[in-house]
């Protein structure tokens, strides 16, 4: 068969599942799953005066701050007193303060102000500084509040803002966007003929919203917040890539990639893989990855590589993050870091253990739900080459455990112990810049940040691994003490973490290249006495 026949194949009789599955509200590339996932692109509103916003989403990663000359967006936030949160040991004060901070690397202009509700009850100073702030604000999140008088000092004080919303709280309280009331638990397709189109797309945020929250982590927090913002404030930029292109995507798809759409959906697992992405929800980071890893293929690697890659179908863009700044680690055993130490700590434990590090715990919420993950950092045969392969466990959609394993090349930061990552995964290019924020002397654990981006996903995110020889955290109190500090020079918080499955680890695919070198100038010292 002719390309051209195949063409004419493929719009005669694929078209309509192209649309359904191939659409950029319900497709989505998954890929380069070491530190993050790539999630489904939603329609999201251009401006608060007329907006289309649709209920499918996105987990929100962290971008660079946008310098706004638009006036601030001021929010208040009121939490029940001592609530606790998901993220243990915090309370929800704690969780909202923080993502106060999140919310500046977004853009400088974004203000959130944290109360909780015992200055209600109180009724002192507090109090009358809450009363006028609600009286200026643009947005209240209500989070975890049941006390009744705070409940009843609340809806008398919130009368004239337009966006408010509530978040496991009493169901007196009452989510308003956009000035138009919203029942709270909104979940499903609730909608009938009946209902506005501005009712609609209100009950569509509120879902949005709750899913979102439902996640419980701080990037689906700070998500939340900026849905909000961008539907009925003013547009945030950073979202401007999750907005769908609508026929001008399959278009670019058909004329660029006839062939590569063709072949995958003739491809029984490249078609089961786009029609298992489409099922599954797109706040749901572990459904989209485990349907590639479950359909993986020649043809959806080919596919993708055309589709985004090559010819950018989606019309994306995306830089890597410049915040927060991370300092890089300055000495090593009494010694200043060199270039040749940082990739020494980097390699780790490879040569007395077959990996260099294992995987404690990740802030990013996104690859720390797969278990079992292995770093294997190495020089190469070629001179000043260095490389980085992660392996590690993804559970399918049969219920089999099975081994994943990625290759990125890594060049040296313009400072010692800063580093660029690179990969082609599944046909999609990431581009990262890490960091060694601190690894202890004896090498029991190390901390690396990273910032990256897939510019042609759109797609932009940060996070941390902390890392140990056998996968587990270290014990002592000490070390505890100095992991906590380096978390804060990557403005972490330890409950941020998301600890990592190391229990059913057998069999992984590890090893590296013949011909390849490890250590130049750190001493490893004999782990035998360690437990890995």
């Amino acid at each position: 068969m002719s390309l051209n026949l195949q063409l004419k194949y493929v719009e005669k009789f694929s078209f309509k599942f192209l649309q359904n599955a191939l659409s950029v509200n319900a497709f989505t590339f998954p890929f380069h799953l070491h530190t993050h996932s790539f999630l489904p692109f939603p329609s999201l509103p251009r401006t608060h005066t007329h907006p289309r916003f649709r209920p499918r989403t996105t987990v929100f990663s962290a971008v660079t701050a946008e310098k706004s000359s638009a006036p601030p967006v001021r929010m208040v936030a009121v939490a029940g007193h001592g609530a606790a949160s998901p993220l243990k040991p915090a309370s929800w004060e704690e969780v909202m303060l923080h993502t106060a901070k999140r919310l500046k690397w977004v853009d400088e202009g974004y203000e959130l102000l944290v109360f909780t509700d015992e200055c209600i009850v109180s009724s002192g100073e507090m109090s009358t500084r809450l009363q006028k702030e609600l009286r200026d604000a643009d947005i209240l999140v209500i989070i975890a509040v049941t006390n009744q008088e705070s409940v009843e000092w609340i809806n008398n004080n919130s009368k004239t803002i337009e966006n408010v919303i509530c978040l496991d709280s009493s169901s007196d309280l009452k989510n308003r966007l956009g000035g138009y009331n919203v029942p709270s638990g909104v979940r499903g397709n609730i909608f009938g003929t009946s209902q506005s189109d501005k009712a609609k797309e209100s009950y569509e945020v509120v879902q949005t919203v709750s899913e979102a929250w439902d996640r419980h982590n701080s990037d689906d927090i700070r998500f939340c917040l900026l849905v909000i913002i961008n539907a009925y404030i003013r547009p945030v930029p950073v979202l401007n890539n999750l907005r769908a292109k609508g026929f001008s995507t399959l278009n670019c798809m058909l004329r660029n990639c006839g062939r590569q759409v063709l072949n995958c959906l003739l491809d029984p697992n490249c078609r089961k893989a786009l029609q298992c992405l489409n099922q599954c929800s797109p706040v749901d980071q572990v459904c989209n990855y485990r349907c590639i890893a479950s359909y993986e293929s020649a043809n959806l690697e080919a596919f993708s590589l055309c589709v985004l890659q090559k010819n950018n179908c989606l019309g994306l863009e995306a830089e890597i993050p410049e915040k927060p700044c991370v300092p890089p680690m300055v000495k090593f055993r009494g010694q200043n870091l060199s270039y040749e130490m940082a990739e020494d700590l980097f390699v780790g434990w490879l040569g007395s253990l077959q990996w260099s590090w294992r995987v404690v715990a990740g802030q990013n919420p996104a690859y720390d739900q797969f278990p079992c993950q292995y770093q294997l950092f190495y020089r190469g045969k070629a001179k000043g080459s260095f490389w980085y392969e992660p392996v590690f466990q993804v559970k399918t959609l049969e219920g089999q455990m099975v081994w994943r394993r990625r290759k990125y090349r890594v060049r040296r930061g313009k400072v010692p112990g800063t580093f660029y990552f690179s990969v082609l995964d599944n046909g999609v290019v990431s581009n990262e810049f890490w960091t060694i924020v601190d690894v202890a002397e004896n090498l029991s654990w190390g901390l690396f940040h990273y910032h990256g981006a897939a510019r042609v996903a759109g797609q932009s995110y940060t996070g941390a691994v902390l890392v140990s020889p056998d996968g587990a955290f270290p014990t002592d109190n000490r070390e505890r003490t100095n992991i906590v500090a380096a978390l804060d020079k990557c403005e972490i918080k330890e409950w941020e973490l998301y600890n990592v499955d190391n229990c059913s680890c057998i069999d992984p695919p590890l090893g590296i290249p013949e011909g390849s070198s490890l250590h130049t100038v750190v001493q490893i010292e004999d782990p035998k006495q360690m437990s890995v």
